[in-house]
């Protein structure tokens, strides 16, 4: 069989990475005297990393995250709140195997968001279906549906990714009948998909944010039960950044 032969089985096959490389591994494995298995092992090894690398790709951007952070590049020394090892655990991703949920609370600029995106990007590496959305759109989009009489459809796009996570609850307030469809999104997903949420409210303060305490506390009861709770108590990032940019002066400490 010739090369051009081979080539174009490998493209039918969509071994995009081995047709791409073929000929160059050839002459890698002749100036090597690659024995014909460590040569295939080489050349499917790279293929399966090539198509993992897309599919990684692919399920990001499904994701619709804001943007691709890592917990890599998140600043720990700056948040010292922050229990690293807790951090570490949950990027293991057995909440999500476990349909749990993890809470990231604190005042705003602290790395919530960064942290949530971090977790979630970590989930997509893992084999993981993941969506992000914010707490309003997410609302709004529920109330237009239930509005059109698609609301199950709805709830049921909610619930396909074993990885939801609700961005920025409590920034702005929730009627009544938004809290109501957020509640049945929560039930749906009670163990049996994992949440990340991200609050600058205290789980004191939701009763405000949803408007009604029972409502309030039934969302909380089924949130809370499987749940990992990170409180950060640290300064802003976006505070820091304009400190060194110059723009504002940096923050007088506190007096006793």
């Amino acid at each position: 069989m010739s090369l051009s032969q081979i080539q174009d089985n490998l493209k039918h096959l969509r071994l995009n990475r081995i047709h791409e490389r073929l000929e160059t591994a050839l002459e890698e494995a002749s100036k090597n005297n690659l024995s014909y298995s460590d040569f295939l092992d080489q050349l499917l090894s790279q293929e399966v990393a090539s198509k993992q690398e897309k599919y990684i790709s692919v399920r990001t951007s499904l994701a619709k995250f804001p943007y691709v952070k890592t917990l890599e590049n998140f600043d720990f020394a700056f948040q010292p709140s922050i229990d690293r090892k807790k951090i570490k655990d949950l990027a293991e991703c057995r909440f999500i195997a476990n349909g749990e949920n993890v809470i990231l609370l604190g005042p705003p600029g602290v790395g919530k968001t960064h942290l949530a995106v971090a977790l979630g990007v970590k989930a997509v590496t893992e084999g993981y279906r993941t969506y992000f959305t914010q707490a309003m759109p997410l609302i709004a989009s529920l109330t237009k549906a239930y509005a059109e009489n698609r609301i199950e459809e709805r709830l049921k796009f909610y619930c396909q990714p074993k990885l939801l996570i609700i961005d920025e609850i409590g920034y702005i307030p929730i009627d009544r009948h938004g809290a109501h469809l957020f509640f049945q999104l929560v039930s749906r997903r009670y163990e049996k998909g994992a949440l990340i949420l991200t609050s600058n409210r205290s789980f004191s303060q939701w009763n405000e944010i949803f408007g009604d305490p029972v409502i309030a506390t039934a969302i909380l009861d089924r949130i809370l039960h499987h749940s990992t709770t990170i409180n950060i108590k640290g300064n802003s990032y976006r505070l820091r950044e304009k400190v060194k940019a110059g723009l504002i002066r940096e923050p007088e400490a506190e007096q006793n």
